[in-house]
């Protein structure tokens, strides 16, 4: 969420910010300078109240105290009767407008609610997705004697993965992995974890995978995205079914305020994922691309607001230090203003080769957040030398998506006789050399 005092001290630029984003901040901001104008005008009268009263609460004890004593003259009487009376309505007044500042809090948090983070900027310029840069690219596509097939053929093929089953147990979308292929799952999962806690410095957790409703809100998934959700009636409560892991392990922190001396604090968790893909009928029906069940090795950071674009780039080649042990083809893109997600202020997709597909497809989204999710969800940090808090900045990003290392694994590594090699680094938590057909 955005700073109320900044969006209000700036509100040019967060309209022109809006506009990049392509969308219309009309529609976005609806009258905020009405509700603006109004909560101003409320204040004024509320100030304005409280001051005639304190002006008179003195007059009024003064009053009181001769009363006590007996002193008090029938003048004196008549002024006493006037000034409670005047209070009286002054509290009034104080109580209804009290309300009505309140009210017009309200208002401006469900505004607020429903506005983007502001893109950062050095985010390129663009109205969609074919806007994004191309920062760099690592590695080759594999050259192939023979035409590649997709990975759902293969996975068939070689008995590893299993859709009609998924599909039987719990509808479209869902998928069995069978054999080597669910334990190459495992071991990209634990391949993925070793990486990022032995050399890249995170501490693993393991979080719930059903979370409230604030901790939805606190990293921006709710209110505005509940359709994407799976959500579960819980007594007289929600849960909500995560999406990423991101979700339960940046609201670890929630309400908190982190000591200065740990930033950055770093995370890795591993855990399934759980998303409705609302909108996305006939989009990725083919194979494990687009799934309501799967599985990530997710990366969160807590950095200081002046060195969090430090730790986006640290973050992001972390997530293709795993592509680069696997020998996997990948770009990294940064997504322009209009193809980034609600709650980033920054973002660089990193994007694998599929030759059995013949396109690069998204593995990671690598985000800094800035405040906007710290605000959300009440995350500070005490700077040195100062007295108040500040709210710090949140960072996360996929290290990797791991059905989606499977699926390239699979397409790069798929051999002329149907079979596919293990890559080097996984064949300690493989024990085997390669994938060969098998029928369960």
């Amino acid at each position: 969420m955005l700073d109320l005092t900044f969006v209000r001290n700036n509100l040019a630029l967060v309209e022109e910010k809006l506009r990049l984003r392509g969308m219309d901040p009309n529609e976005v901001l609806g009258d905020f300078r009405g509700v603006d104008a109004e909560r101003r005008a409320h204040i004024t009268t509320l100030e304005t109240a409280q001051k005639r009263r304190n002006e008179l609460s003195p007059k009024i004890g003064a009053l009181k105290q001769a009363e006590k004593k007996g002193s008090l003259t029938a003048e004196q009487q008549k002024e006493l009767a006037g000034l409670s009376e005047e209070v009286a309505r002054e509290k009034a007044v104080i109580e209804d407008f009290e309300k009505r500042v309140a009210e017009a809090d309200e208002k401006f948090k469900a505004i607020l609610q429903g506005v983007p983070n502001l893109p950062h900027e050095s985010v390129p310029v663009g109205k969609g997705a074919e806007d994004n840069v191309e920062t760099r690219r690592w590695g080759s596509a594999p050259k192939f004697d023979f035409t590649p097939k997709p990975h759902w053929e293969l996975g068939e093929q070689l008995g590893v993965l299993d859709l009609e089953r998924g599909a039987k147990l719990s509808g479209a979308r869902f998928a069995v992995y069978w054999d080597l292929g669910a334990k190459l799952e495992r071991a990209l999962a634990n391949f993925m974890l070793d990486l990022h806690t032995r050399e890249h410095g995170y501490t693993e957790v393991l979080p719930p995978y059903l979370v409230n409703s604030e901790s939805m809100y606190g990293t921006g998934q709710l209110p505005k995205f509940a359709a994407d959700l799976f959500r579960v009636p819980h007594g007289e409560r929600d849960l909500w079914l995560i999406p990423t892991a991101e979700v339960p392990v940046t609201n670890l922190y929630r309400d908190e305020t982190i000591e200065a001396a740990r930033l950055p604090l770093s995370l890795t968790a591993y855990t399934a994922c759980f998303r409705s893909e609302a909108g996305s009928y006939g989009k990725d029906v083919r194979g494990i691309i687009r799934q309501h069940q799967f599985q990530k090795v997710e990366l969160v950071k807590f950095a200081h607001p002046e060195r969090s674009y430090d730790e986006l780039e640290k973050l992001t080649k972390h997530a293709e230090t795993v592509l680069q042990k696997l020998g996997l083809h990948y770009r990294v893109m940064t997504l322009c203003t209009a193809d980034m997600g609600f709650s980033s202020a920054k973002t660089y997709d990193i994007e694998v080769w599929l030759p059995g597909q013949g396109l690069f497809r998204e593995i990671s989204s690598c985000s800094n957040f800035e405040a906007f999710q710290a605000r959300r969800a009440n995350i500070r940090f005490k700077p040195e030398g100062k007295g108040k808090s500040e709210f710090v900045h949140t960072l996360n990003g996929s290290g990797l998506a791991v059905g989606r290392t499977w699926v390239a694994i699979v397409e790069n590594y798929q051999q002329a006789d149907g079979s596919v090699l293990i890559p080097e680094a996984l064949r300690p938590y493989m024990g085997a050399e390669r994938i060969v057909p098998k029928k369960f």
